[in-house]
Order: structure tokens, then sequence, then C-alpha cells
């Protein structure tokens, strides 16, 4: 853990500046207040009438946190010459078009629809959902590694992983603050995921297998979240803007999640930024995944065990 916190020293050391800073959280509070009050994403990113118009709002709402993070630094820091690198403003533009295409892709769903029906079909929309999106944006993720940093690094974030045990004391302190969000009503709301399957009639324990299937497939979807964000992110724009990069990273990483209850969208960001600075010092994304996997899974046991207990009182 020690040198977890050499990281943060030394990215504090490097990075913080304060007006810097209260701008990026005056940006995000705004949006977080659009978004929560106002529909940003439901109504506008996601309210377009064809797959175009929501490629587009999703696309604007990715993009805007983003590259704001990053025309702000012009304000605030004189080192800013990868303005001028070509990659810098191609990883700009296609990085909201990579993610907004995997959150619209849904070519997969017509078969799905076709082939099964019911409950089973809201089974099996949802596990294929998520494993087709792990490889809809890991695709373009490896080509721009192939065609950009092949030569000088192993595929984004896939460095071997060495002490795990700051990542284990991470999700233990995470475990008070999950169980605190367990007796939130909008959290109940959306957690656990698994209670999308409580129309599907399981009349053997041998039928408990779509629990676990259903389970492993939501965790797989976190493999494509790790690698695109600590990997592909913050590994390819470490070599062109240094440690400029990891709140921009945080900013876009604080977007995907306005579909989530509100506490999670906000701590998204400043957990954006602690995985951020971990995955660019260790050129690994195992301990982030481990973070990730591990607080995914905590807030599904949270979400059962909070929700039975709502019922007893």
């Amino acid at each position: 853990m020690n040198q977890v916190f050499k990281y943060i020293k030394a990215f504090y050391t490097r990075e913080f500046n304060f007006f810097y800073l209260l701008l990026i959280i005056t940006m995000l509070g705004i949006l977080i207040y659009l978004n929560y009050w106002h529909g940003l994403e439901k109504d506008y990113a996601a309210g377009g009438k064809t797959r175009w118009a929501d490629f587009a709002g999703y696309y604007l709402l990715y993009f805007v946190p983003f590259a704001m993070a990053f025309l702000l630094q012009l304000l605030f820091f004189k080192n800013c010459r990868y303005f001028k690198n070509t990659w810098f403003w191609v990883i700009l533009f296609l990085a909201p078009a990579f993610f907004s295409f995997r959150v619209n892709f849904d070519f997969h769903k017509a078969w799905v629809i076709k082939s099964f029906t019911g409950a089973d079909q809201v089974f099996y929309l949802h596990c294929i959902n998520w494993i087709v999106r792990v490889f809809v944006v890991l695709i373009p993720v490896f080509i721009t590694w192939f065609i950009k940093d092949r030569p000088g690094q192993p595929f984004y974030g896939t460095r071997a992983l060495g002490n795990k045990r700051p990542y284990i004391i991470m999700l233990l302190v995470m475990v008070p603050l999950i169980a605190l969000a367990s007796t939130q009503k909008d959290f109940l709301q959306v957690y656990p995921k698994a209670k999308l399957l409580s129309d599907i009639p399981m009349n053997d324990w041998t039928d408990k297998w779509r629990y676990l299937a259903f389970e492993l497939s939501y965790g797989f979807d976190f493999v494509s979240i790790e690698f695109f964000f600590r990997g592909f992110l913050i590994l390819s724009l470490m070599h062109i803007c240094g440690q400029h990069c990891i709140i921009p990273v945080a900013c876009f990483y604080c977007s995907i999640h306005f579909g989530k209850p509100m506490g999670e969208a906000i701590s998204s960001f400043f957990g954006g930024i602690l995985l951020g600075i971990v995955s660019y010092n260790t050129g690994s994304i195992w301990g982030g995944l481990l973070v990730h996997l591990g607080i995914a899974w905590m807030m599904e046991i949270g979400g059962l065990l909070g929700g039975f207990l709502s019922k007893l009182r």
C-alpha cells in the first residue's frame, strides 16, 4: 500500500493545481446536475429517434468532459506541447466514438429476440450483450495499439501485476461504503442486477446456474471497461502527455456512469483518478480490474441484502 501512496504523492506533486481542479469539479457538477435533474443522458443523449442520433448524443456526452478537461490545461500548465501531436487528436476524437459505438451496438439483439422467448429472452439479452460489448470495444483498441504502440509496449495493460495486497486493502475500504449505499433507495432501484432474473421460473436448484452465468457475464463487461480506460486511454496517452491524461480520462469515466445512482457517478471520478494513477505507474490493468470486479460483485451482494432488509422493515 505504501507504493500506491507514493504514486498518489508523485501525482499530487506534479499535477495538482487548485484552480484547474476547481474548474473540473464545477464542470462535472454542472453535468451531474443536468443529468440527474434534467435527464441529460436519458432524454437527450439517448433520446434520438435513430441509431445514429443516439450515437451522436452519447458521443457528445463523452467527448465534452473529456475534451474540456484537456483544453482547460492550457490555462494552468505550461508544458502542453502534446496538443501538437497528431495521435493526441486522433485519440481525443476517436475514443468517445469507440465507446459510443459500444453503448449503442445492438445488431445481435434481433437474433436473440428471434431465438428466445419470455423471461429467457431477458436473461440471454443481457448476458450476450455484456459479452459482445467486450469485443466491440476491444477490436478498435487492439487495432490502435497495433498501429501506434505495438513496437514499444505489450497490449495495453497486460503487463503482469505485482503485489496484490494494495488492491485487496482498497476493496476492504469499500465494504462499509457499499454497506451504507445498500440502504439507499436509488441504489436498490438499480442493484442487484440479478433481480432481472426474478421472473424466470427456477423450479430446481440446478436452474440456479443462470444466476452464476448472469453474474459472470456482468463481470466480463468490466474487462472492456478496464482495458478501455486504464489500458487504452491511460497507457496510450501517457507517451503523449504524461500524467496530464489522468484527470481527463477520469472525467470521461465519470460520464459513462450517468445512468447509475448519483453517488456512484460522483465517486467514479475520484475512483477513476486513483485507478488511472495506478495504471500509469504499473502499466497493468489487472489491479484495477480486481478492484472493479470486487466492487461490482460486492454491490450485487449489497443490493441483495439491502433489498431483503428493506422488506423486513
